[in-house]
């Protein structure tokens, strides 16, 4: 059986749909995205460019990658690659400034220590332990949950329980896991209490450890699970109905939003819209390589 067809009987799909017209759209908007300038510490959406400096870009993209082979549909909409909302940083000279600059300049086991040993908000005083995020350091996936549930918080580990099955088999229709090309975080690396969402002076605080992740997985292409992650990332209050179906960036890395594992265990009819998100990340991530 193929990876598809595992993850459509996870999931409970008859049938395995991507519109024709994705692939002509990520031939336009992957190549789009550049690096984000290093003054700036969020999320950073390419300038669009005219059709025509675009087009060769697109005609190298679309011949180095065969698009997926997919029972076609009824044509969907192109697919734009969209700016996020960028907030002021703090300012300089300040505290604030400071640690986020120490923490951009961390290696792994420096990062992880210091995630471990925080006491920057209000969460260290009610967490059991930090989840500083698992698996493989220099992968071309990276997943990026909300925060730590309460099996989170006791284990130490992003995504356990029901949700984290889920996720696991998600995973495994792509042919990727835990321990091998993916590297799974979250936005909070502390359980707020009672699961509730987390502040704006919380995700302040331990985003910068969430940037230095990313800049060093550097990864191809980042899967954001679930509504807050997914606001609280490309900072914008734009609901994720809108947000999916679209390429966005974040500090130069392509980004896909989809639904959090826990949400498609209670909502049945949205898990075929979960498999379309992953076939767009994974158009996303080969064209990326492509490009590499």
């Amino acid at each position: 059986m193929s990876r598809r067809a595992q993850f459509l009987e996870v999931l409970g799909i008859a049938t395995e749909w991507v519109p024709r017209a994705r692939n002509d759209a990520l031939a336009e908007a992957v190549p789009a995205l550049a690096p984000a300038p290093a003054a700036m510490p969020v999320a950073q959406a390419p300038v669009a460019t005219t059709a025509a400096q675009t087009a060769p870009a697109a005609a190298v993209a679309a011949e180095a990658v065969q698009p997926l082979s997919a029972p076609a549909v009824q044509p969907a909409a192109r697919v734009p690659v969209v700016p996020a909302l960028v907030p002021a940083g703090p300012a300089p000279g300040s505290a604030q400034a400071e640690r986020e600059a120490a923490i951009a300049a961390m290696d792994w086991p420096a990062l992880d220590a210091a995630v471990a040993g925080c006491t920057a908000c209000g969460l260290c005083q009610t967490r059991t332990n930090t989840v500083f995020g698992v698996g493989d350091r220099q992968a071309e996936w990276m997943l990026v949950g909300e925060a730590p549930g309460e099996n989170e918080d006791l284990q130490g580990e992003p995504f356990v329980g029901q949700a984290g099955k889920l996720l696991d088999n998600m995973l495994g229709a792509l042919g990727l896991a835990r321990g091998r090309n993916v590297f799974i975080a979250n936005v909070l690396k502390c359980r707020p209490p009672g699961n509730r969402n987390p502040e704006p002076e919380e995700v302040a605080q331990c985003e910068p450890f969430l940037r230095r992740q990313i800049a060093l997985v550097r990864p191809r292409v980042i899967v954001v699970l679930g509504r807050f992650a997914a606001q609280s990332l490309l900072r914008t209050t734009t609901p994720i109905g809108k947000l999916r179906g679209t390429v966005h960036a974040y500090e130069g890395i392509p980004v896909v939003v989809t639904y959090h594992p826990a949400y498609l265990l209670r909502t049945l009819t949205d898990k075929a819209r979960a498999w379309e998100d992953l076939c767009l990340a994974r158009e996303v991530h080969d064209r990326a390589g492509a490009g590499a």
